[in-house]
């Protein structure tokens, strides 16, 4: 009867799921017919639960960090304990802060990437005539390299002749801008000196996508060992499952006897240790 129970309330939160994913497609479905037929959103207006439902849906995917706990209250209910509960809600922060993290480094590739096109684009229309100062808004604005103030204190330095050099020196603060400390050493030496500045921004250019190919041959050597690490702290998570699948109840020894909790929490804690030196030891060849 127990057994029947917990697998009544792990299929009646699936199917919670279910349901709220097929709200979410049939919404979408019908935004966009509405969008090409032009109908107005009071024709066929959705039930306030459907609302609900949609706005649950959208949260959850801007949070996707919270899966950790619906994974921790289905292990819950099928081990009958609420240690899996805990857990997964510990796991809420750190797996946001590993979500931002990830997030912040495409930002800083990307942004990275704008920065080689401005060089490249800057180069560019100065070789086609332009005066320094309009280029580099141009180059500015087409590339996408700077976004807010940092754009606009560039992009006003250039047209009014002020500290241009200055201005780029601030914008390459932002992550991933770095080779704008470039840009601006070579504007200070072809307004100073009289240097060539389109040579000199082709060979910034290329010095700065040299530097992301090597960056991006290094990842690429790293994926290797990484994929080997997560594989291998993955195994305890197949191995409750094939003893599940063999009727060894795992998840009932691992949190219902003493001797369980106890394997629980040092594999738990050897586990943790064993991803954070992983991790240590590819950031550090990434550093």
């Amino acid at each position: 009867m127990r057994s029947g129970a917990l697998s009544g309330a792990v299929v009646g939160v699936l199917g919670v799921v279910a349901v709220l994913w097929a709200v979410g497609r049939r919404d979408a479905e019908v935004r966009r017919i509405r969008a090409v037929l032009g109908v107005g959103p009071d024709a066929g207006a959705s039930t306030g639960w459907r609302c609900a439902a949609e706005r649950w849906w959208r949260w959850g995917r801007t949070r996707p960090e919270w899966g950790c706990l619906v994974v921790g209250l289905l292990i819950g209910l099928v081990g009958a304990s609420m240690v899996p509960l805990v857990l997964g809600a510990c796991a809420v922060p750190g797996a946001a802060r590993v979500l931002r993290a990830r997030e912040a480094r495409r930002e800083r590739e990307g942004r990275g990437d704008a920065v080689i096109r401005l060089c490249g684009l800057m180069a560019g229309e100065v070789r086609a005539g332009r005066q320094p100062g309009e280029a580099l808004a141009v180059a500015v604005r087409e590339s996408a390299a700077l976004s807010g103030e940092g754009s606009a204190a560039v992009v006003a330095a250039a047209r009014f002749g002020g500290d241009v050099s200055g201005a780029l020196r601030e914008a390459a603060r932002q992550p991933g801008a770095e080779g704008l400390h470039g840009l601006a050493a070579c504007w200070r030496v072809a307004v100073d000196r009289g240097a060539g500045l389109a040579a000199g921004l082709e060979r910034l250019a290329g010095a700065l996508r040299a530097e992301r190919d090597q960056r991006a041959d290094l990842q690429a050597q790293l994926a290797g060992p990484w994929s080997t690490a997560v594989m291998l702290a993955g195994l305890p998570v197949l191995g409750l499952l094939l003893g599940s699948a063999l009727g060894a109840r795992p998840l009932r020894v691992l949190l219902h006897t003493g001797a369980g909790v106890g394997c629980l929490v040092v594999g738990g804690a050897l586990e943790a240790a064993g991803m954070c030196w992983a991790v240590r030891i590819v950031r550090g060849a990434e550093a």
